[in-house]
């Protein structure tokens, strides 16, 4: 720092301490305008005499003093946020308050019925030079952007459907679109998320809307229920079926096996009686007789042990 010594009275300063005073002050402006510092979440779009002539990293820069260059730092890191229906109030330490903003939020549905759409959408700059340039009103820009795109998309569709399964759909058709529009606008923006808040029929038919969702929860579980014993009785009654095609085939199997078993059995016997029709006419009265008796107790019509026998026949033929 430098010491400037009062002159004596009546003694004017010298003029080199005048000039080195000058040099001084100029070398401390030409150094303040010259750098300046960007920081790590930002890019520095930098002109020449109002011209664009590049976009500087993060870290210290240099720039020709005087306003002849200047810098515009724009963050390209952060995510910035835009409300619709309601504003998120922050502040004291305490939770995040939500108040409503319902002019913007009240949109009319396929169906026409009217319905209150809370949403927000996150962006961030992709594009510094864009962003600077390109759009004057940027966030007027895409505030009317994004209502555009809402109430066509709530507009499209019935209003249980955007209170119901369709939500998914708006918000990924929503966030397409936006970006698109961007991308032709050239705002040098990259919308990230599109989230529907509160999605509400008006104060005054809440009641009635009430009663429609609790009458679909309704719907809901009685179709679950059912599912549940379709899911139940069907594998059931398919194993039964199962089973009896199994027991009918078993069946059919067994009775073509008795019935192969008799026709082989028949033929054995009829070769055996073309050999000897006597003897086989014989034994098959003999097989006949011993069944018929063995049916009445106590009587024995031929011992196969040879005890007892009754002489009913002459076997040696005499």
């Amino acid at each position: 720092m430098l010491h400037f010594r009062p002159p004596k009275p009546g003694k004017l300063p010298s003029r080199k301490v005048i000039t080195t005073a000058v040099v001084v002050v100029v070398a401390l402006i030409t150094l303040g305008t010259s750098v300046y510092i960007v920081n790590p979440a930002e890019q520095a779009v930098v002109t020449r005499f109002g011209r664009y002539i590049g976009t500087r990293e993060p870290g210290l820069q240099f720039r020709l003093p005087f306003g002849i260059d200047r810098n515009y730092n724009v963050d390209v890191m952060g995510l910035r946020t835009q409300e619709f229906g309601f504003r998120t109030l922050r502040g004291g330490g305490g939770a995040p308050l939500h108040v409503r903003q319902g002019a913007e939020s009240t949109m009319l549905t396929g169906d026409l019925n009217i319905i209150d759409v809370e949403w927000n959408i996150q962006y961030r700059v992709s594009d510094a030079r864009a962003w600077v340039f390109n759009v004057n009103d940027r966030i007027a820009t895409i505030r009317d952007v994004s209502r555009t795109v809402i109430n066509q998309l709530v507009g499209d569709r019935a209003i249980m459907d955007v209170m119901g399964d369709e939500r998914i759909a708006i918000q990924s058709e929503g966030l397409a679109m936006m970006n698109d529009i961007f991308r032709q606008y050239g705002l040098g923006i990259n919308v990230t998320a599109v989230l529907l808040q509160n999605v509400t029929p008006p104060a005054g038919v809440q009641a009635a809307f009430d009663d429609v969702v609790m009458a679909m929860q309704d719907r809901e579980r009685l179709i679950n229920e059912g599912q549940q014993v379709f899911n139940e009785e069907i594998p059931r009654t398919r194993g039964e079926a199962e089973r009896h095609v199994l027991v009918a085939q078993g069946y059919a199997i067994e009775r073509v096996n008795r019935a192969l078993g008799d026709v082989a059995r028949f033929n054995a016997v009829l070769a055996e009686y073309t050999r000897a029709p006597e003897v086989t006419r014989q034994r098959l009265y003999f097989e006949v007789m011993e069944e018929v008796f063995r049916s009445m107790q106590g009587t024995t019509l031929v011992d196969h042990n040879l005890h007892n026998v009754l002489p009913l026949m002459n076997l040696g033929g005499q």
